[in-house]
């Protein structure tokens, strides 16, 4: 569709979660909204595992239309035979369609207000005028606040010139017809260096297989889907941006989700930082628009709300992926030894959160043989980052 107008408050780029999630907010705080995203269909191509923690589904607010399954809990399975199985016995996460979860947050955001161009991509900004390309041609669009929801390799990142993530891991993923226990995800630590392989059942009969690496990607998959067997209904790659761009506005701009680099490291999973994020850029773009004013000074404050709201656990995080990269195999089966013991899953399956690890690490650390097992590899894995 052609925007009403060429001036708006508000500018986001990207209609994924966090763009829509966004431009609705902005909307609804009432400010005159636009979204613009570079593909024809928003939610498609789908590059997400789908697994969503309650908390993130519910940060969402959609029907469950988008559901395929509910998991209660993960089985974790080393390359030497050593396994654990983490049952909470109540669903932890769903496991969602995501092209029809994105097209649904953007319905909503537009119910709200925000006006939607597909098909637009963002190929330039001067000033306070955001330059596009797409089905309309070329356009200029004035905006006093641009919200950057375009993805790990934001666009916008790179024409204002901001430093990036300072790490990308390349990921491939397929739908599979597998049986499965629809209960659990599996989690293969040992399929790929410095971070994992997963299945997660998206129906009785039909996984979803990946993994993301920093390098070698392909081969690494090839040798993790031989234990599935050859069926493959659909394939996708995607990028995963680990650690916070060091300025997270600038330019009278604010970046969120994976543009912003807000991944979790322990997950690679996006979407709840990434709404959260978006509300925070949201209110911050709202007192902007309020005061007549986008300078950086004002935009600070955005910073200072992600930051008070997950910026430790994204801090907390961060540090434990520079630690996994330290591990070797055998240190990986003794951890998931280790946890093997009916107090530590006990703890585990009550206090897990896959949003705010930091919860259930405090209390791990409380338990003698854990801090037994953790101490050792963490000073191992800090000793060779210095």
């Amino acid at each position: 569709m052609t925007p009403q107008s060429d001036s708006y408050d508000v500018v986001v780029v990207g209609a994924g979660p966090a763009g829509s999630a966004a431009a609705g907010e902005c909307a609804r705080l009432g400010l005159k909204t636009l979204c613009i995203e570079e593909h024809g269909t928003i939610g498609y191509p789908v590059q997400c595992s789908g697994l969503l923690s309650n908390a993130a589904f519910a940060e969402c607010r959609v029907s469950e239309r988008s559901v395929l399954n509910r998991v209660s809990g993960a089985r974790v399975i080393s390359a030497q035979g050593s396994d654990i199985l983490i049952d909470a016995k109540k669903t932890k996460a769903f496991v969602v369609d995501r092209g029809i979860l994105d097209h649904e947050m953007a319905e909503h955001a537009a119910d709200d207000g925000a006006e939607f161009l597909l098909h637009t991509a963002a190929c330039g900004i001067r000033d306070k005028m955001l330059e596009t390309r797409g089905v309309d041609g070329h356009q200029e669009i004035s905006f006093n606040v641009l919200i950057a929801a375009d993805g790990p390799r934001s666009t916008l990142a790179r024409m204002l010139g901001m430093q990036r993530a300072p790490v990308f891991l390349a990921g491939i993923q397929a739908d599979i017809l597998h049986k499965n226990d629809s209960r659990f995800v599996e989690v293969y630590p040992d399929a790929s260096p410095g971070f994992f392989g997963w299945s997660i059942p998206t129906g009785p009969e039909r996984t979803r297989i990946g993994l993301c690496a920093q390098d070698n990607v392909p081969a690494l998959f090839a040798a993790f889907r031989k234990q599935f067997g050859d069926s493959t209904v659909h394939l996708v790659t995607g990028t995963i941006p680990l650690g916070i761009m060091p300025r997270t506005y600038g330019h009278r701009t604010l970046f969120t989700g994976d543009a912003a680099g807000f991944a979790k490291p322990t997950s690679g999973g996006g979407v709840y930082t990434g709404i959260r994020s978006a509300l925070h850029a949201a209110a911050v773009a709202a007192e902007a628009c309020a005061a007549g004013r986008s300078d950086d000074a004002i935009l600070a404050g955005y910073e200072q709300r992600w930051k008070a709201d997950f910026g430790n656990e994204l801090a907390l995080g961060f540090r434990l992926f520079q630690i996994r990269q330290h591990l070797s195999g055998q240190d990986i089966d003794d951890l998931i030894r280790a946890l093997d013991d009916p107090e530590i899953l006990r703890v585990i399956e009550e206090y897990g959160d896959m949003d705010r690890p930091s919860v259930v690490a405090r209390k791990l650390m409380l338990k003698p043989r854990m801090l037994r097992l953790l101490g050792p590899l963490m000073q191992a894995g800090i000793k060779t980052l210095f």
